[in-house]
């Protein structure tokens, strides 16, 4: 395989590149994460100059507002992101996970509605999958969703849900069937996130910042046209989302460890020395980066040849977010004391990489994917 851009992506790379640096003020990159994506007024206005652009839903059909561009620009927008310190548009669960989902599975009226504002970040979404009873499995989902004529009556409660303290809409998995089997008891909703009897509770992390929140659903009316795909087939609207989620999402993640792993060797070369463990340490990161950078061009093969992600997205998550703890922590070694009484950029990050073993499926799962769906062995369970 040739990874070199061809010639449109090489223009596309140069075009994004101009444009970057451009329209992004010096002193709004090297964005740390965390609260910050939603505490600076600036990333709505930096979504915003994003869409403007084009480059939001960049791989999106034009008929939805998106620039119908191949699934490498999207590749190359993740990379040359990352390169600038550039902060990620704010509505990410929504161009990642939500907006695909109503793609594949909405009405012709659900797409009219809501992927414009959601691509202009005029409306934020989050996601309500993991539960305090049911962690990552969501067949066990115990959220109740009751028709009573035309609306879905929700009670219940999600957890570690980014961004619903700020969102417009939540996409929910419900359980709509108890009697039925495991994966055809669910049915996915549309939330609006200001209707009576939602309450959401932030969650205090490690960092000091409250990122994630519990959302508690209270006689909730939901009505039925908020609905994506039919009764009961939650299940397979749920995987479209997770598959968008993981299918993405590599790209995204490899090219901030990139970043990450950028900084780390320029503190390396200045702090190391001839300490051969550090440095060993410190190499063994480069090449971790790169194993990911050429599965995520291997999924990418696929993508491009089906028009569905595949399950590599899985795994580089999963091997991404050790990588990324053990950067930071090497990160905290090298730069002793120095590395908290400075900005504390090394410091946030290493508290912050606690949960990537959490977030968007915990490795315990995640190894199982890998197993079950890419080595072909017995179920576990």
């Amino acid at each position: 395989m040739d990874l070199r851009d061809t010639p449109a992506e090489a223009e596309f790379r140069a075009e994004l590149r101009a444009w970057i640096e451009a329209s992004l003020p010096d002193d709004k990159r090297s964005s740390r994460g965390g609260a910050q994506r939603w505490d600076d007024p600036f990333m709505r206005e930096w979504s915003r100059k994003l869409y403007d652009a084009g480059y939001a839903g960049l791989t999106w059909p034009k008929e939805f507002g998106g620039a119908g561009a191949p699934y490498s620009f999207q590749a190359i927008f993740y990379e040359e992101m990352a390169a600038a310190q550039a902060p990620p548009h704010v509505g990410v669960i929504g161009l990642g996970m939500a907006g695909p989902t109503i793609i594949a599975h909405g009405t012709e009226e659900q797409k009219a509605r809501y992927l414009q504002p959601l691509l202009a970040a005029d409306e934020i979404w989050c996601q309500g999958f993991s539960e305090p009873d049911a962690g990552s499995d969501l067949a066990a989902a115990r959220t109740r969703s009751e028709r009573k004529g035309d609306v879905y009556v929700v009670n219940g409660q999600k957890v570690w849900s980014s961004f619903a303290h700020i969102a417009d809409f939540c996409i929910l998995v419900t359980q709509q069937f108890p009697d039925r089997p495991r994966y055809r008891n669910l049915t996915y909703l549309i939330v609006d996130m200001r209707a009576p009897g939602v309450e959401v509770r932030p969650l205090r992390q490690i960092t000091g910042e409250a990122e994630f929140n519990e959302i508690f659903f209270t006689d909730v009316e939901v009505p039925v046209e908020n609905r994506l795909g039919d009764e009961g087939d939650g299940w397979n609207v749920a995987m479209t989302t997770l598959l968008h989620e993981r299918g993405t999402l590599g790209f995204a993640l490899t090219a901030t460890l990139d970043a990450g792993v950028t900084r780390l060797l320029a503190d390396a070369r200045e702090r190391v020395n001839g300490n051969e463990q550090l440095r060993e340490r410190v190499a063994t990161e480069w090449i971790e980066l790169q194993a990911l950078r050429y599965t995520n061009y291997r999924a990418l093969g696929t993508y491009q040849r089906t028009g569905i992600p595949g399950p590599e997205g899985s795994g580089v998550k999963l091997r991404w977010s050790e990588a990324n703890q053990r950067m930071t922590k090497l990160a905290k070694e090298i730069r002793g004391a120095e590395g908290i009484l400075d900005d504390g950029w090394w410091q946030h990050q290493q508290l912050r990489s606690r949960g990537n073993t959490i977030e968007a499926g915990t490795s315990e799962v995640l190894r199982n994917i890998v197993a079950e769906r890419v080595l072909g062995l017995p179920r576990s369970r």
